[in-house]
C-alpha cells in the first residue's frame, strides 16, 4: 500500500485545480455545459475534500484523480468534441493527428473515457482495499465492475440532461457527434483503460515478489 499523501501535497493539487478550473472556465465555449461538466467534478473534489481529516487517499492516488480531472476540465472548456488538439498537432508537427490516424472525428472524448478508467481504477481499487475484505481476484472484479457502472451512470445522466436541454447545449453535453454507438464505446474504453492500468499494477506486484 502507498504511504498517505502529506497534507501539503494535497494542498498544492488542489490549489492547482482550482487554478485551472478558473481559467479554463473564462469564456468557456458553452457555459451551460461548462457548468454541467463541472458538477460531477466538484461532487468528487468537494468529497475528497471532506473526508480527508479521517480518510486520505495515497499520494498516487491524489495524483492520478488530478491529472484525470485537468483532462477533463480542458474538455470543460472547449466542450468534448470541440478540443482543438488536431489543430495544436498540424501548429506543432505540420501535420494533423486525425489525418496521420486516419480519423474522421474528434476523439478527445474518447481520449477522456479511456483516462477516467486508466487513472481513476487504481484509487477506486485503494478505497476498496482498505475499507473492505477484499482482496486478491475480488478486488480487481468489483473495482472494474464499479468503473463499468459509474461510466453507466455517467452515460444516463447525459441522456436524461441532453433531454431537457436546448438542442446545442445537448449536443455539446453528449458529445455523441452523430454516433449511435458512442455511449457503449465511451463505456467500453474506461473498463479497458482500468484493464491496462490494473495489468500494469499485478505485473508490477509480480515483479517485487
Amino acid at each position: 500500500m502507498q504511504p498517505k499523501a502529506d497534507a501539503r501535497y494535497d494542498l498544492t493539487l488542489l490549489s492547482l485545480l482550482v487554478l485551472i478550473a478558473v481559467v479554463l472556465g473564462y469564456s468557456p465555449h458553452s457555459r451551460i455545459d461548462w457548468a454541467l461538466e463541472n458538477l460531477l467534478a466538484l461532487l468528487l473534489v468537494g468529497t475528497l475534500v471532506a473526508v480527508a481529516r479521517w480518510f486520505r487517499l495515497s499520494a498516487v492516488s491524489i495524483t492520478l484523480i488530478f491529472v484525470f480531472l485537468c483532462i477533463h476540465e480542458l474538455g470543460a472548456h472547449y466542450t468534448y468534441a470541440e478540443v482543438p488538439y488536431d489543430r495544436w498537432c498540424s501548429a506543432l508537427t505540420g501535420v494533423g493527428l486525425n489525418k496521420a490516424l486516419g480519423l474522421h472525428r474528434n476523439h478527445f472524448d474518447r481520449l477522456v473515457h479511456l483516462s477516467y478508467g486508466l487513472f481513476m481504477v487504481y484509487p477506486v481499487r485503494e478505497v476498496l482495499l482498505r475499507l473492505t475484505p477484499l482482496r486478491g481476484f475480488w478486488v480487481v472484479f468489483i473495482a472494474l465492475n464499479i468503473m463499468l457502472s459509474t461510466s453507466a451512470i455517467y452515460e444516463l445522466v447525459e441522456w436524461i440532461g441532453g433531454a431537457y436541454l436546448g438542442d446545442d447545449t445537448s449536443r455539446a453535453f453528449i458529445g455523441a457527434q452523430n454516433d449511435p454507438w458512442d455511449s457503449q464505446k465511451d463505456m467500453a474504453l474506461a473498463v479497458t483503460g482500468a484493464c491496462v492500468s490494473l495489468s500494469v499494477m499485478f505485473l508490477i506486484k509480480l515483479k517485487k515478489a
